[in-house]
């Protein structure tokens, strides 16, 4: 026998469809708001996860992004291009989850505030649910929350700049804008959660640094 659904309960089974998964990606423990660090330059655009030691942010992501917008990518990387000023972006809720390798709903986009300095201390909105691509995923690491001390500090380049692999806990987040790009990792001594500036200006060509945080690495 063949049933037959009116137009109402075929539209109530399309609903479904698009809501399931939507109630999915919100119960899944990454689920949230993630903020990020953009930074880049006449390149490109990256964007860093403000990470956690506990859930829904204890990841350590970095992403290749690009705005939607032609004109809106040329002025940010004409903006960010050689500058050290804090640009953070306070993304629309998603599971970071879906940043991972293999993820089964990968991330490809994702509306975001784009905020001049940072989105939670004060920082100016200057763009709202502006569109943004994900590219690539350059960095996913899980954080363990567990106590830990580590000799050295490794830092991972990233278009012209290195991004600090948090591996110990208490950490520091660290992203640095460099002279040059680099083609290889770097490691210098560690000392608790100072910056290792004096180290990395003899190994590095050094330009400053884009952001440094302590207080969210416990």
């Amino acid at each position: 026998m063949m049933i037959t659904y009116s137009g109402a309960a075929r539209r109530f089974f399309a609903f479904l469809l698009v809501l399931l998964p939507l109630l999915a990606s919100a119960l899944e423990p990454s689920h949230g708001v993630h903020g990020m660090a953009l930074f880049g330059d006449r390149d490109g655009l990256y964007a860093s996860h403000l990470p956690l030691f506990h859930a829904p942010h204890d990841n350590q992501v970095v992403i290749k992004v690009r705005f939607k917008d032609p004109r809106l990518e040329r002025d940010m990387r004409d903006r960010l291009d050689g500058k050290t000023a804090l640009w953070t972006i306070e993304p629309e809720r998603f599971a970071l989850h879906r940043l991972a390798p293999g993820a089964a709903q990968p991330l490809r986009a994702f509306k975001a505030k784009v905020v001049e300095g940072h989105f939670e201390r004060d920082g100016t909105v200057r763009m709202r649910d502006a569109e943004l691509v994900v590219e690539q995923v350059v960095l996913y690491r899980t954080l363990s929350a567990q106590p830990a001390q580590q000799a050295l500090a490794h830092y991972q380049p990233v278009g012209r700049f290195l991004v600090k692999l948090i591996d110990s806990r208490p950490d520091f987040d660290h992203i640095v804008l460099l002279a040059r790009a680099l083609a290889a990792p770097v490691a210098v001594p560690k000392h608790g959660v100072d910056e290792n500036l004096a180290e990395l200006a003899q190994r590095v060509p050094y330009a400053g640094t884009v952001y440094y945080e302590t207080a969210d690495l416990r």
